[in-house]
């Protein structure tokens, strides 16, 4: 993951190294156990995305579900709002007068993708140079196995509550979860929120995400004709949808590279910068390609909106015929700075698409996405405490930085637990290629999370939160 962001700062010298050499030993003996229950959960194809086998992911979940029950969590079981995949919840009481955690991660991947891209089977767990390969290997089940390994770190008996919630949906937009959350208010009841699907700064060096990126997404039609007609005797009259649909896309950014639907909230980001070759190396960019749009990387990556397309329906080319096509289809997605007001940014971004298709044609939209950007509070003890765990576990202190990415949910929960910190951690890096071909999970960076959170528990037993 590509961030801007800062170190903590002196906090290194504050804090004596390696003060819980008992959770240190524990986690070395247990991750051999750790890593091949990783494995276990990359095989499980729980790809979310419509199109998918979704009975897989009840499957996945069911058997998820039974492994924590074996293993000693209380109230093992699926939450279920109408439609969509299970939530699995699993818990471990606080002992008196402790504070009770939600850790959060999600069991469904995203789908493989081309295999021919892969040099293993993406649902077949693989180890090389000290990583694991496999669909969902870092995003999410990594941040399942964080949570898991810093319980058994304690011996199953953490100083801490446990509330253990595994989503089934958020590869897929988190369509259910707030459906499911409302409807079992009473069953949750968090102090501390812990959202286990974050990132490291770079291999051995831990991070907090603190912000975010809001999203909004359209699918849309655009049509010239009523029915497909002769190239020959119409072209050069009228227009074939997808010259049009061409020009119309070509509208979201200005010669530059900005994105030019107006309004929409930009900001300079300040802090750790990203190395152009960096960003490169990590995106994979052909020779030659040129950068697009002003500011520094950072900003571009997280503090200004970007625009891309996301998908054509269009015929393929080895089908083609000499017509003009009469109708053509695209997926735009929007990512927005934090801050900014994300429904009137959709309307937003409609609007841009009606105002400017060109030659009269006409555009509906058949379906719409939004998700809010998130901006965290890193002045909470909670934060203090894992920044004191991330030291000793990685030996390093962690970078606060942004994220590209979205997590729209993470505003469901802070209106929903007022008052209850969150933290965005996680156990990937920006080599783990989630969301990619070849997704892995450095192995070392995974004992390092589970030890970090097991030691962030110990430091939390005695605070109170209220």
């Amino acid at each position: 993951m590509m961030a801007y962001g800062r170190a903590i700062g002196d906090n290194a010298g504050r804090y004596p190294p390696r003060m819980h050499e008992d959770l240190r030993a524990n986690v070395a003996a247990d991750m051999p156990r750790l890593v091949e229950l990783l494995g276990d959960l990359v095989r499980l194809p729980t790809v979310s995305a419509p199109g998918h086998d979704q009975s897989k992911v009840r499957e996945g979940a069911e058997k998820i579900r039974a492994m924590l029950a074996e293993t000693g969590f209380r109230n093992a079981r699926l939450l279920q709002a109408d439609g969509g995949n299970p939530a699995i919840f699993a818990e471990i009481p606080a002992p008196e007068g402790a504070p009770t955690l939600l850790l959060y991660a999600h069991y469904d991947v995203q789908p493989a993708g081309p295999s021919s891209e892969w040099a293993t089977d993406p649902f077949e767990p693989t180890q090389s140079d000290g990583r694991l390969y496999g669909r969902g290997a870092a995003d999410d089940k990594g941040g399942i196995l964080m949570h898991l390994g810093a319980v058994a770190a304690h011996g199953g008996k953490p100083p801490v509550g446990i509330q253990l919630f595994l989503e089934g949906e958020e590869e897929a937009g988190s369509e259910s979860l707030e459906a499911i959350l409302e409807r079992h208010a009473d069953l949750l009841r968090p102090d501390v929120i812990v959202i286990g699907d974050g990132g490291n700064w770079s291999v051995g060096v831990p991070a907090f995400i603190t912000s975010l990126r809001g999203i909004v997404a359209v699918s849309f039609e655009l049509r010239t004709l009523e029915k497909a007609v002769h190239s020959g005797q119409y072209g050069g009259v009228f227009p074939d949808a997808l010259i049009a649909l061409a020009r119309l896309l070509a509208t979201l950014h200005d010669d530059e590279g900005n994105v030019t639907i107006p309004g929409l909230v930009s900001d300079e980001a300040e802090g750790i910068d990203v190395p152009e070759a960096m960003a490169r190396k990590l995106a994979g960019t052909v020779d030659g390609l040129h950068q697009i749009g002003i500011g520094s990387i950072p900003s571009r990556l997280w503090t200004r909106p970007a625009v891309s397309v996301l998908a054509v329906d269009a015929p393929p080319v080895s089908s083609a015929i000499n017509q003009l096509v009469p109708m053509a289809r695209a997926k735009v997605s929007m990512r927005l700075a934090p801050g900014e007001n994300t429904l009137g940014a959709l309307e937003a971004l409609k609007q841009h698409l009606v105002d400017n298709a060109p030659w009269g044609t006409k555009v509906e939209f058949f379906h719409e996405e939004h998700g809010d950007p998130t901006v965290l509070d890193m002045d909470t003890f909670p934060v203090q405490a894992w920044t004191r765990a991330f030291i000793e576990a990685f030996g390093n202190e962690p970078v606060h930085m942004g994220a590209g990415g979205s997590i729209p949910f993470i505003s469901t929960f802070a209106e929903l637990y007022p008052g209850s910190p969150i933290l965005v951690i996680g156990t990937s890096d920006p080599t783990s290629a989630y969301h990619a071909p070849n997704e892995s999970q450095d192995i070392g960076d995974l004992e390092r999370a589970v030890l970090a959170e097991a030691i962030a528990f110990r430091l939390l037993a005695d605070w109170s939160p209220r």
